[in-house]
């Protein structure tokens, strides 16, 4: 073997410096994000692009405005519907212990309570030997409530029909 010279040693230093730099090269390289799938996945749109993070699982819409590209978030809709599954439960679970307790009137009552049991069934009324049955028309006010009702209900029904296609369309 022979001795080394000092020539050697600069040769050996420059050596370990390329073998320095190709190795952080390395290293950087590894500690990049996903660089061969990539973190988002993008898919065209009309109005730009959906892109998803593949991380989080988050989905966004990207557009071009006249600043540049912009992305916003889509609604988690899952999450709403959970908690709204949530809410509903806990007051189903409310309102079967309140009736469970018993009946409770609260408020003032505009009419005087009637003095028989409506509850009670009473007799046909017999005419002319036959057995005829008599059903009571509603009153008026039985009629006012009914239709209050189902007034209410179909404006519920159609706000939640606007929400449903506000929701469809994006316009949250």
């Amino acid at each position: 073997m022979r001795p080394a010279t000092s020539c050697s040693k600069p040769v050996i230093a420059i050596a370990a410096i390329a073998a320095l730099a190709l190795g952080g090269g390395l290293v950087t390289a590894q500690s990049a994000p996903d660089a061969e799938n990539g973190r988002y996945t993008m898919t065209p749109t009309p109005e730009g692009v959906l892109r998803l993070d593949t991380r989080t699982g988050t989905v966004s819409t990207c557009s071009k405005n006249g600043t540049g590209w912009a992305c916003y978030a889509v609604p988690d809709e899952r999450t709403a519907l959970d908690a709204e599954i949530g809410r509903l439960q806990a007051e189903v679970e409310k309102l079967k212990a309140q009736v469970a307790a018993g009946p409770t009137v609260s408020g003032k009552i505009d009419e005087a309570l009637p003095k028989s049991d409506p509850l009670k069934k009473s007799e046909p009324k017999v005419a002319d030997g036959e057995r005829k049955i008599e059903i009571p028309l509603p009153s008026d006010q039985d009629v006012d409530r009914v239709m209050s009702f189902l007034e209410r209900a179909w404006r519920r029904l159609i706000e939640m029909a606007n929400r449903v296609q506000k929701d469809v369309s994006g316009k949250i």
